[in-house]
This record gives C-alpha cells, structure tokens and sequence, in this order.
C-alpha cells in the first residue's frame, strides 16, 4: 500500500479519535447552574475573541494569497489557503473543546482528583490529536493530489513551491494567533493580579474581580488556541520542508519517492503510539500528577522507537541500501538513527524545561528563595535564570545536530526535526491540559465549591503550569531544528537556481564574513527577535495598564462590588482586552514577513548587485535563528520559573500567601508572566516565517526569471 495512503489513513484515526473523546467529555456532568453560568461567560468571551481576530486575519490572509497567485501561481496559492485555513480551524478547535471542558474537570474534582485529572487530560488529548491529525492530513493529502491524481513528479519545483506555500499560510495564521492570543492572555492576567491580589488584596479567581472572565478567556485564547496553531504550523513546517529539502538533493533518485513519503509515514505511525499513550495517563500509588502526565509521554515516546523503524522499513524496503545525494552518500538505515536522535533531543528537552520550571528544583526554588529581600532581588534572580536556562537546551540542539548531521548531511538533520513533531500529538495534549485545570480553579472559587474542590484543582494547575512550559521549550527546540532545515533548503535552492535568479558569485565566497553585507544580515537577523520581543510586551504593558484602570474605575465607582452586593461588568472588560489584543498584535505580526524582503531590495538597490542582496538575507536567516532561540528559551523558561516560584510561596513556604515574599513574587509572575506567554512563544513562529517568506522569495524571483524583480 502506498505509504502516504497509510499516513493519510493514520491523520484520520487522529481525527476520529478526537470526535469520538470529545463525546465522551461532553457528556460529563457541567455541575449546578452557577457553574455553568461562569463557563458560559468564559465560552462567550473566548468566542467573541477569536471572531474578531479571525477577522483581522481574514483581511491580511486575502491580501498576502494575492500575492502568493501574482507571483507564484494557483497551486502555491491553493497551498497557502489550505495551510492558513487547517491552521485557523486547528486553534478554534483547541479552544472550543478546552472552554466546554473547563466546567466538566471542576465537577469531575468535586468526586475524586482522578477524575479530574481524567477529564481534563482527555480534553487536552482531544486537541493534540486533532492538532497532529490535521497538520499530517494537510501536507499528504496536498502531497498525495501533486504526485497522484494531478500527475506531477515529485521533484518538480511547483510541488516544491506548492509545500513551502502551505507551510507560510500554516504560519502565518500561527504567529497572529500566537501573539494575540498572548498579548490577551498576558494582558488579562497582569491587570486582574496588579488591581485584585495586590491593591485589592483578594484571591486570585475572586469573582468580585471584573478582569478574572478576561483572565479565564485568556487561558484559552492564548494556551489553547495560540498553541494549536503554533505546533500545527511548526509540524506543518518541518515536514513539509524535510520533504521539499529530500526533492532538491535527491533529483531523478529512484529513492525518491519513498524517502518524500517516509516522514509523512513516521507522523502517521507516531499518532498512533500517541494515541496509546493518553490512555496510559493514571494516578499511581503516591498520586504524582505529573508521573501520570509522563507515563503517557514516556509510552508515546518508547513505542514510537519501534514504529519508526518498521515505518522506516516498509516504506524504503532494503535499509540497508546507499542513499546518494547532491553532496553525500550514506546507508538508509542512518535516517532511522537520525529520527531516533530527535526523540532523543525531545525527551531531554521535555526534562531540562520541567528542571528549570518545576518547583521541586533549584532555580525556581532559588526565586522563591530571593523573594525573602524583596521585589528587586527576586527580578535579579528570575532574569538570572532565564539567561541560565539557555544553555543546557542550546548544548542539546547542538549535539542533535552534529549527531545527526555526521549520519545523513543536512537531510538527517530534517528527519530529526521531524521526528521531534511526530510527537506533537501526546506533547500539545500536555500543554492543552494546563488551560482547562487553570479555568477549573477559577470556576470553582467563582461558584463557591467546597474548598477540597479547589485544592484538588489546584494541584492539577500547579502541574498545568510545567506542562505548559514543557511544551513551548519542545516547540522552541523543534522550531530551532526546523529552521536549520529551513536555510538549508534556502541555500539549497540558491544553488539549484542562482543563475535563474542572477547569482554570479560562488556561494561559498558569496557568503564569507569579509562580505560586509553578510555581516549587515547577520546584525538584522539578530535583531529581529529582540525587536519583536520589544513589541510584544510593550503591547502587554499598554494592554495590561487598561486593564488595571478599568478594574480600579470599577472598585472606586461600585462600592458594592467590594461587599457582592453588585456583580463587576465583566463583559466590558473582555471588550476592552479583545480590542486591544488585535490592535496591537497586527504590526510585530508583519516584522517577519516584510524584513527579508526589504533586505533583499535594499542591500540589492545599495550593492547594485542582487546576489548581494541574497547573500545578505541567508545571514538574516542565521541571525534570526541564533538569536531567536536563546530568546525564545530564556523568556519562556524564565517566565515559567517566575510563576511558580509564586505558586511555590502560596504552598506555604517562606511566609506563604500574603507574605512580603509572596508580594514580591507576584511582582516576578508579572514579569513573567508577557516573557512565558506572548514574546517568547510568538519568536517561534517569527523564526520560520522569515526562512519561508525567504525561501518563496526565491521561487518568485525564478519564477519571474533574471532581471524582472528589480
């Protein structure tokens, strides 16, 4: 049978298996009315949130598939809506089952703290599924359409052009998603702990707090829906250029074929020891949320050792076969080796993140620790951490590169990168879960539960918080590998079609560090990551600054809301953040998508030269990627480390809740809080958007031959 036939097949069971779960969930009691009035709140806001942003994004996606028909034809445009559509519906999917099962876990943990952890991991399970499903049915169902039905070659370079298309509507879709939805999240939550917790001094969730609905809807516009989009664009992404680099090395191979069709059937096979992996999740003898949370992981991640190989075996026959490329030659079974490395690079990843993030572990302890003397020394320790937290991940990548590289040259590095998101299903099912224990918190102290009630759910947030840093650390170092591939292809393509593009120059020499344009890439490319991170929490602040002025105008105008006598205006909150998350995330959004074309056309324009102008770019690309991971890791594991370093307080330790340490604490989370949860997620995206605007930028300069761009 045809490989890709099976992966289409295995994306399928993916999407049957979320359909089927979701029944199971929804019909799990939503508990008395009271509760399902403040869901109902929850589930409008959220709703308003994503219409309005979808909207904005509608409006940018038309203008930008126009662009893609004008300069690169109706199949890479069909591409680019597939990619952009899959996308948007992954991150409507990821929060409208997390917004139904919020209610559900809270009523689950009013009988027992397994049934609460049941619920809201098959919730989560729910949108990692469909997640994976829908990313691998988008690139082999458009793969299996080009190479089958509609007749093209695989290597022909409208394929090529086709899957890069896909990936940049994939993306494009993902970073609106990523950074609105945080600066919402981030902005709601900064304003409701400022003006409740700390000037207020109420509990966190307390429904006399107008920001706390905004607060709970951030949960979920920002973890669930930003982060299905995001793992789906970067699985979407890294496969789809792992096949469109194996289309550029290995032209007229007979292996041709079945090595485009293995990473799609390694995905497919993957899903299914996921799959198998959620029903793994179950509290032991000494009731660890997290060892529960693991066995899953750790079962997903075992099982699929196996599955690759034989997925490995079945779709090349003789592994024992010569690979030849462009460049090198090498033995099949080193691509099964190399996938295997990036399990391994996940999986230390995953552990190092939870080190950095977890509360039984030093750094965060040592935050909590520093909170004692006050809010400055407890900024100075959380910034210490986050630029410490870069180089363990960093020393991870860079031995999974050379590793992997040594093995199999730049392709081995791709079957890596793809490996790493074969997991996406079980590892975005980790990081959904988190959102929907956060709103079960909040749902049980707005409806009054029994405090048991809120100390189960507090114990399945605590765990939510590492899952969720857990995950952005997989998708950074999965976006570093994936964007490696990505320049690789660029560099590839560059080669492969230079003189169509009026490449004069050597490469090699094109791109030596005398070259003083080179030199100028590489400064803009390092740039961008800092400049974005600028954007998005000054976004934050301003954001978050309304907030906390809406909150006070409401306590100083409404004294009864004080004593519950009058109910806060909600609604009018949400609004205010709603308005505010889409007006300001359209500006960083573009950064990424316009720099590589304005290098180009300046340094072109400034050296006279255009191969100059490409030179510079592939340094943007570099510098983007060096600079953009060790920002991404240090905001999000430091932020992550900030929260519960919090959290770790309020359990009690060094004086506990409302204690001068706890209050310089909360000031920590405030900082943390835009680093872990808008510009550190959103460089992610950032960093492949700019290698694929850079890599279509070269199929529109070959499609419109030498000369025509300038």
């Amino acid at each position: 049978m045809n490989p890709v036939l099976i992966a289409i097949a295995c994306g399928a069971l993916a999407v049957l298996y979320g359909i089927f779960t979701s029944q199971q969930v929804l019909r799990s009691s939503q508990g008395n009315q009271r509760m399902i009035e403040v869901a109902g709140a929850i589930q409008e806001g959220a709703a308003a949130y994503l219409k309005r942003q979808y909207t904005a994004i509608a409006i940018v996606g038309v203008i930008v598939a126009g662009l893609v028909f004008f300069f690169l034809g109706g199949l890479s445009a069909v591409g680019f809506v597939t990619g952009a559509i899959l996308s948007g519906v992954a991150g409507f999917i990821g929060m409208n089952i997390s917004v139904r099962s919020n209610v559900r876990t809270a009523e689950a943990a009013r009988s027992s703290l397994q049934k609460g952890l049941t619920v809201a991991f098959r919730a989560g399970a729910i949108t990692g599924m469909l997640v994976a499903g829908l990313a691998l049915l988008a690139i082999a169902v458009f793969f299996w359409y080009l190479t089958g039905p509609a007749g093209y070659a695989p290597d022909a370079r409208e394929v090529v052009t086709a899957l890069t298309a896909l990936a940049l509507g994939a993306s494009l879709v993902s970073i609106f998603a990523r950074l609105g939805g945080g600066i919402f999240t981030k902005a709601a939550d900064v304003g409701a702990d400022l003006v409740g917790k700390v000037e207020a001094g109420i509990p966190e969730d307390d429904p006399r707090n107008p920001a706390v609905i905004a607060d709970n809807v951030g949960d979920n516009v920002g973890d669930c829906a930003g982060m299905a989009a995001d793992l789906f664009e970067t699985y979407v992404v890294t496969v789809g250029i792992t096949m469109v680099s194996i289309a550029l090395a290995l032209k007229g191979s007979p292996l041709l074929l079945p090595l485009m069709s293995l990473p799609l059937l390694i995905g497919g096979v993957c899903i299914i020891t996921s799959i198998i992996g959620t029903y793994m999740v179950k509290l032991g003898k000494k009731e660890s949320i997290m060892g529960a949370l693991y066995k899953g992981f750790w079962t997903s991640t075992i099982l699929a050792i196996p599955a690759i190989y034989l997925a490995a075996q079945y779709a090349l026959g003789d592994l024992s076969q010569t690979v030849t490329t462009s460049t090198q030659s090498f033995p099949a079974i080193n691509l099964v080796w190399t996938s295997f490395v990036g399990l391994a690079v996940t999986g230390l990843i995953v552990w190092i993140t939870e080190y950095y993030t977890g509360t039984h572990y030093r750094p965060v302890q040592s935050i909590a620790k520093a909170s004692q003397t006050g809010h400055g020394t407890n900024i100075i320790q959380g910034l210490a951490i986050s630029l410490e937290s870069t180089a363990l991940p960093t020393l991870v990548i860079v031995g999974g590169v050379i590793v992997s590289f040594q093995l199999a040259g730049p392709l081995g590095v791709a079957f890596a990168a793809s490996a790493m998101l074969a997991l996406a299903g079980m590892v975005v099912a980790l990081d959904a879960y988190g959102p929907v224990t956060d709103n079960a918190g909040g749902i049980a102290e707005m409806s009054g539960l029994e405090e048991d009630v809120r100390t189960r759910t507090d114990a399945l947030d605590a765990v939510g918080n590492t899952t969720k840093a857990v995950t952005k650390g997989y998708a950074i170092g999965s976006a570093g590998l994936a964007a490696l591939v990505l320049f690789g292809a660029y560099t590839a393509d560059l080669k492969e079609f230079g003189a169509q593009i009026g490449v004069s120059a050597n490469l090699d020499a094109l791109f030596s560090l005398s070259n003083p344009y080179v030199i100028v890439g590489l400064l803009l490319g390092a740039l961008l990551p800092y400049l974005f991170g600028a954007m998005g929490m000054t976004a934050v602040g301003r954001a978050g600054g309304a907030v906390v002025e809406e909150v006070r105008g409401q306590f100083r105008d409404n004294p009864g809301i004080m004593d519950g006598s009058v109910r806060p205006n909600y609604a009018r909150t949400v609004d205010l953040v709603t308005k505010a998350a889409i007006r300001e995330m359209i500006l960083p959004s573009l950064l990424p998508v316009l720099a590589p074309i304005v290098v180009f056309f300046g340094i072109s324009l400034v050296s006279g030269d255009r191969s100059q102008g490409l030179a510079a770019v592939g340094a943007l690309l570099l510098g983007v990627i060096v600079s953009g991971l060790f920002v991404a890791i240090s905001m999000t594991s430091g932020g992550g480390a900030w929260d519960n370093a919090k959290k770790y307080i309020e359990d009690g330790n060094y004086g506990g809740k409302g204690s001068e340490a706890h209050k310089a604490a909360v000031t920590g989370d405030t900082v943390g809080d835009p680093y872990k949860d808008t510009a550190g997620p959103a460089v992610n995206p950032m960093i492949k958007i700019t290698n694929i605007v850079a890599l279509l930028l070269l199929a529109a300069l070959a499609a419109q031959g030498a000369g025509a761009a300038l």
